[in-house]
């Protein structure tokens, strides 16, 4: 069996179930996984201010935010990029136009354009989001990610950015529909863990990642074994090396058991 040293779990739709709890048995694999010596990193989209409670849950304190654009091992910062200012500049213009809405995350706040719309209300409603409030230009540089809201399949474009490498990858989650993060090509959770190994001198054939939305697309792709969850996006499955059950039916428990790393 390969020499597993660390483990990359995203966290909604494939740790969390869609009511926001955790299954007894994804518990139970990461804690096996744990006593094997593999470390365990949240992988996620979401700022990791608003993730203390899932991670004091799981014993958990290396994690990868902002879609990759900041990752902490052991208390140490490890990746920490933010924006462009003058991409900043550019979303939020289009996102005017268009009578668009956007949060802006920084490593301590979340930065609304509009508190009153319903969507921007649930959005923060489902994520549980506590620490936010109105965007002012002086967190300009201090934005590790973005989350569009009310934008149609045929929107994202808008945001194009000569010189700027860029994707829209859709929240996958039911009922937050016309919601997207931007990931920077050169800035996501593959490029993230990347930089993690080489900080750990971990080849990526020791490292295990599960996804479930097209943002874990690069981590799934580095990984040396790769698990795309039942309920992920159809097109992440190309990129995954294998797929396991949904969340809901022990996804990441199966998948461990698969490598034999979880046990009845």
């Amino acid at each position: 069996m390969t020499n597993y040293k660390v483990l990359f779990l995203d966290i909604d739709g494939t740790i969390l179930r869609r009511d926001h709890t955790i299954e007894d048995t994804t518990k139970i694999a990461i804690k096996q996984a744990q006593d094997k010596g593999i470390e365990v990193f949240l992988a996620t989209g979401r700022p990791l201010h608003e993730i203390h409670d899932i991670a004091e849950t799981l014993a958990v304190d290396s994690f990868i935010g902002y879609n990759g654009a900041y990752a902490i091992y052991n208390g140490k910062t490890v990746v920490d990029e933010p924006i462009a200012g003058s991409v900043i500049d550019h979303f939020l213009g289009v996102a005017k136009q268009n009578e668009h809405e956007m949060i802006l995350y920084t490593n301590e706040l979340n930065l609304l354009t509009s508190k009153t719309k319903p969507i921007v209300k649930d959005f923060i409603d489902y994520f549980a989001l506590k620490d936010y409030q109105s965007y002012e230009g002086k967190y300009r540089d201090q934005i590790l990610g973005i989350t569009l809201m009310d934008v149609k399949p045929d929107e994202p474009a808008r945001y194009d950015l000569k010189g700027e490498d860029i994707y829209f990858s859709e929240v996958n989650v039911d009922g937050l529909d016309n919601c997207y993060d931007m990931i920077r090509e050169n800035v996501n959770k593959g490029q993230a863990i990347k930089k993690v190994l080489n900080q750990l001198d971990i080849p990526p054939e020791a490292a295990i990642a599960f996804g479930d939305g097209m943002n874990d697309k690069q981590m799934l792709q580095y990984a040396g074994e790769s698990f795309a969850m039942a309920n992920a996006t159809p097109d992440l499955f190309p990129y995954a090396k294998h797929r396991t059950t949904s969340v809901e039916e022990s996804g990441i428990y199966n998948g461990l058991k698969q490598l034999g790393i979880a046990e009845d």
